[in-house]
């Protein structure tokens, strides 16, 4: 039988360290052949488990030892000795109040987000990185190190911006949100959660046969998902100042349109509600082999770009 049919959907669940890091991925999913070669690439990059009802997906991938894992929902404060790796949504829980510098920089990274999404001058946008050294600091450091092929180094923000392009300079800011920040735990996790969502978002929006700017309001759409998780107020009250297309409004409020169809599979595949993940697939027309194509895919483009984000602020 075609490996493209007799595929079931998987997910690959990010698993932390005992401080709250990323530090490995667990295999979720029925035991199958035909997985993508994708799954070896990233056990070269992060350590990789499957469970005892599963058979390796991939070469290096390792048995879990189920009792060194701790599963959290919420606080876990500090682990028994054998506890080496934590899962659960313990990083989706309300913030604690943040420190005031902690505080600043995030609301100075999600107004430059506000003024790039609604298409502000540069000269606006240059005048709240000036007040951010970690933003701009950072930013300059991006461009400066994108290998363009420039003869000399960038030293102004307004040059930063027009090299970079709005596009990925809005995708720069979104991931730059979540980096973490002093005494945020969670930080690195909803990182790393919210870019395999976008990834996967551009890339279902893509396979669907939607067009390039569909599939920028797809990444878009994952990556302010968790914004409320993250600031720890009320969604809409966040969307509201943001000039975002209609498209990505109604799929982050009401997981309304294409896109938030997508949005509620990508979430599905993290519950491991994969029944349903299935009947979604159907409706799109898309294969469970695609689909886990695309899930190894985000996953590793999300190991990349979390590399390239500050550890903290």
């Amino acid at each position: 039988m075609n490996a493209s049919h007799a595929a079931s959907p998987v997910f690959l669940n990010l698993l932390a360290d005992r401080q709250g890091k990323p530090a490995a991925l667990v295999f979720s999913g029925a035991p199958q052949e035909g997985l993508p070669e994708t799954l070896g690439q990233l056990a070269q990059q992060l350590p990789c488990y499957f469970r005892a009802d599963a058979a390796p997906p991939a070469a290096a991938w390792q048995p879990l030892a189920e009792d060194e894992v701790l599963h959290a929902d919420g606080a876990f404060g500090s682990p028994a000795a054998e506890v080496k790796l934590i899962e659960g949504d313990w990083a989706l829980q309300p913030p604690e109040r943040p420190s005031g510098s902690q505080a600043a920089s995030r609301a100075l990274a999600l107004q430059l987000v506000q003024l790039v999404t609604n298409d502000a001058e540069n000269v606006e946008i240059e005048a709240v990185l000036r007040r951010d050294p970690t933003l701009s600091y950072h930013l300059l450091k991006l461009v400066n190190s994108l290998g363009l092929g420039l003869q000399r180094k960038i030293t102004s923000f307004n040059q930063a911006i027009l090299i970079l392009g709005r596009a990925q300079l809005r995708r720069w800011l979104n991931l730059m949100l979540f980096a973490a920040r002093e005494g945020d735990m969670r930080s690195p996790m909803l990182l790393a959660r919210v870019s395999v969502r976008a990834r996967m978002l551009e890339l279902l929006a893509r396979a669907t046969g939607q067009g390039k700017a569909a599939q920028e309001q797809a990444f878009m759409t994952g990556m302010f998902s968790l914004l409320g998780v993250l600031f720890g107020v009320p969604l809409e009250q966040l969307l509201a100042p943001l000039n975002i297309g209609d498209a990505a409004q109604q799929a982050l409020l009401h997981k309304a349109g294409e896109v938030g169809e997508l949005l509620s599979l990508a979430e599905a595949a993290e519950r491991g509600e994969f029944a349903d993940v299935t009947r979604r697939l159907d409706a799109l027309q898309l294969s469970a082999a695609e689909f886990n194509a695309i899930v190894a895919d985000a996953t590793l483009w999300m190991l990349e770009v979390t590399a390239e984000v500050p550890s903290n602020g």
